[in-house]
């Protein structure tokens, strides 16, 4: 038997409303006027308000009522629905509300815990208003679990232990993650700028110019390569099984440097009209609501042909796939891109416009020496199933796993 099966062994739990076992506290009433009026970083007393927190000059701008002296449990009500837990003095804006213990038989960060691993149900109650929120019955009606004081203490101290070191191992791995995010990019740059630093020279328009033994052609060359717009595929079109599809949405939120399979699919019916990518060509967001996405690009490595939507296009060329794909990311591409950009609110570079972009063509022997090396970086930085993202995300779970343990009373 574990150490965490002996500690909740035999125990007994009274349930009980939180309204019953916990003072509920009203928020401050101050404007959003004064609290920019009297924002000053490093001062002592904070309010929670819309999911910020605000840092006033002293106790004297708010009334002492409005003032929480107590460790709380913070109830935020729209928006995102959340809790937090406070410990040092506070106040909050009306349209949130707080707990600290009225019975000294109630551990209140016991009762934060437990409605930490409830935030799902509270988020399901909010979603189905307008603005999603939620109102003090739901809370004040809640039960929650109530052990011996003993039981909630542990239970506490145990949390407070695995938090303390799940944030510690995550900020090592954060920032060693960083570190490698940014070797990766210095290489990648390294890589595929071929020592060409100033794309904007006046010498450096010609698609046949070379420099460091690399010649710079542009992407529509005739003997590189092409862009085909995509079709008018749009969400409604989308199957559960089928012929594999990228929209074009997908590309900044989805999908990495390439892929092999679709997240989702089109009929064969629909596949017919379509227009498709085949192996090896990149697909290309060519509309997005920031700059940054715009252009965003996924080489496609799957077998069969796949649908690409509206508001995309596809790149057919006679290079590595991969290798393009990894020279849209690079600042060298992004330069040339910008001029391009074109929109107010929706931002769009045109086809016809990405075929004037210039990319170093070394052989293909030197574009997959150079993918083989980006390769291992990309999975050490960005694979969720290797390298330290996995470290970072399985530390995540372990925390949930005992926290769930814990407070799971049947």
């Amino acid at each position: 038997m574990s150490s965490l099966d002996r500690l909740l062994e035999g125990v007994e739990v009274e349930w009980k409303m939180l309204g019953e076992v916990a003072v509920r506290t009203k928020g401050t009433s101050i404007t959003a006027g004064q609290m920019k009026e009297l924002h000053k970083a490093g001062t002592p007393l904070k309010i929670f308000a819309g999911g910020k927190t605000i840092a006033f000059f002293n106790y004297d701008d708010i009334p002492s009522k409005d003032i929480n002296r107590e460790p709380s449990i913070i109830v935020k009500s729209r928006g995102v629905i959340e809790f937090e837990y406070y410990d040092k003095p506070f106040s909050h804006k009306n349209e949130m509300w707080s707990y600290h213990s009225k019975d000294e038989n109630l551990n209140i960060k016991f009762v934060y815990y437990f409605l930490k691993i409830q935030e799902s149900y509270f988020q399901n109650i909010a979603g189905r208003m307008q603005m999603p929120q939620i109102s003090i019955p739901d809370t004040d009606k809640f039960k929650i679990p109530i052990p011996p004081l003993p039981v909630q203490k542990e239970i506490v101290r145990i949390l407070d232990s695995f938090t303390e070191l799940t944030a510690e191992l995550t900020a090592e791995l954060t920032a060693e993650l960083t570190a490698r995010k940014k070797q990766y990019v210095y290489y990648r740059e390294q890589l595929l700028g071929f020592g060409c630093l100033n794309l904007d020279s006046p010498d450096f328009k010609d698609s046949k110019d070379s420099r460091n033994g690399v010649e710079w052609k542009r992407l529509g060359d005739e003997n590189i390569g092409k862009f085909i717009r995509g079709g008018g595929l749009q969400k409604k079109d989308f199957t559960e099984t089928g012929v594999g599809c990228i929209h074009y949405g997908q590309i900044y939120t989805y999908y990495g440097t390439y892929t092999i399979s679709t997240k989702t699919f089109v009929s064969q019916e629909f596949s017919k009209k379509a227009r498709m990518a085949q192996h090896g060509d990149l697909v290309i967001a060519t509309t997005s609501e920031n700059d940054e996405d715009v252009c965003k690009a996924v080489a496609w490595l799957g077998d069969e042909a796949i649908a690409i939507s509206s508001d995309a296009c596809f790149y057919q060329h006679n290079l590595n796939p991969k290798y393009v794909a990894y020279f849209f990311q690079t600042e060298h591409f992004q330069q040339q891109k910008r001029p391009f950009i074109t929109g107010t609110k929706v931002r769009r570079v045109n086809a016809d416009d990405l075929a004037k972009i210039l990319i170093p063509v070394p052989s293909l022997e030197e574009q997959a020496r150079i993918v083989s090396i980006l390769d291992k970086f990309d999975v050490l930085t960005t694979s969720i199933s290797e390298g330290l993202p996995r470290e970072i995300e399985l530390r995540k779970k372990q925390y949930e796993y005992y926290r769930e343990k814990l407070l799971t009373f049947v």
